[in-house]
């Protein structure tokens, strides 16, 4: 090798090796940096839980789960949706009458709702009789919250409420909200109604980690859906807190146990005024309570009715 060829090699090899060393370093920097700051935009929160008597450590460790980050569209999904709800009932849309949801209406799954009702007489007589929720009922809101438990939410509880619960502030989310065209008035409602809003999602975030240390489960993990409604019947955390019952008698609630989550739930309607002789309307009002939709009421007292008849044809032989 020439001199002049190896001198040049020698000072581009030198300068290469500089330049690995910057990138290095810079890496190692940069990775923790960004991190650190994945870690600080849940800090708020960690904090606020903190400060109400969750252990430090234990929270510090679940933010730092993987996975774990702040997605502003969570809670800008549902702010969409309850301002869609404000402009309706302030007359700027056309509001669609009540109807049952046609699609639970389907004749598949009523033979598999009519099919469980059978196979699961002894549950659902207890659960009559402690609560005096007749079965057609029960089944009917077992079917339309998760048909039967075949679909308890491809969310996780915990994620979910904390980016509701983060996302309160409006100022995190509003480039996710259509709040074009709207008039002050109505821009300030959606700010005071997203604090609102994150306010009961910190609340349900607080009830979920008490249900889940109750329930030796994991709240990182655990299944939920897009709003953090958990188990076979779908309950929020304060719910399960509340109306959540021991259907099994194994000494624990879990609403991922058929028995527990029959029970929880219709013990739920009954403390919401379910009872005999109610009228069709008086029906209607109580499952308004388990889930806001007339649409949804509607739909379970027309599966329930449908499968009142059926059995009234094929009897219980």
């Amino acid at each position: 090798m020439s001199p002049w060829i190896e001198y040049d090699f020698n000072t581009r090899m030198n300068r290469l090796g500089a330049v690995l060393v910057t990138a290095l370093f810079v890496l190692c920097c940069v990775v923790p940096l960004s991190v650190q700051a994945e870690e600080d935009q849940w800090k708020p929160l960690r904090e606020r839980l903190i400060l109400d008597g969750f252990d430090r450590q234990e929270v510090n460790a679940m933010f730092a789960r993987a996975g774990m980050r702040f997605d502003p569209s969570v809670m800008a999904r549902k702010m969409n949706v309850l301002l869609s709800t404000h402009l309706t009932k302030s007359g700027s849309v056309e509001v669609a009458q009540p109807k049952p949801l046609t699609r639970y209406l389907n004749p598949v799954l009523l033979a598999g709702a009519y099919a469980y009702l059978r196979e699961h007489a002894d549950l659902l007589q207890r659960i009559e009789g402690e609560y005096g929720v007749s079965d057609d009922i029960v089944v009917a809101v077992f079917l339309v919250e998760t048909k039967l438990g075949k679909t308890i939410g491809d969310d996780r509880a915990f994620s979910v409420l904390a980016n509701m619960a983060l996302g309160g502030d409006f100022s995190r989310i509003d480039q996710y909200v259509d709040t074009a065209g709207l008039d002050d008035d109505t821009r300030q409602w959606l700010v005071q109604r997203t604090l609102r809003k994150g306010n009961w999602a910190f609340e349900e975030l607080k009830a979920l980690l008490t249900y889940c240390r109750q329930a030796d489960a994991d709240p990182v993990t655990l299944p939920a859906s897009v709003y953090g409604a958990i188990g076979l019947c779908q309950f929020m955390p304060t719910s399960a807190l509340h109306y959540g019952r021991d259907g099994d008698g194994d000494g624990k609630i879990d609403l991922f146990v058929e028995a527990d989550a029959l029970f929880s739930m219709a013990n739920y309607l009954k403390e919401h005024g379910w009872k005999a002789g109610l009228s069709f309307d008086e029906q209607a009002e109580v499952i308004y309570a388990y889930n806001h939709s007339m649409h949804y009421a509607l739909t379970i007292l027309e599966v329930a009715d449908r499968l009142r008849k059926t059995d009234s044809i094929f009897g219980r032989s």
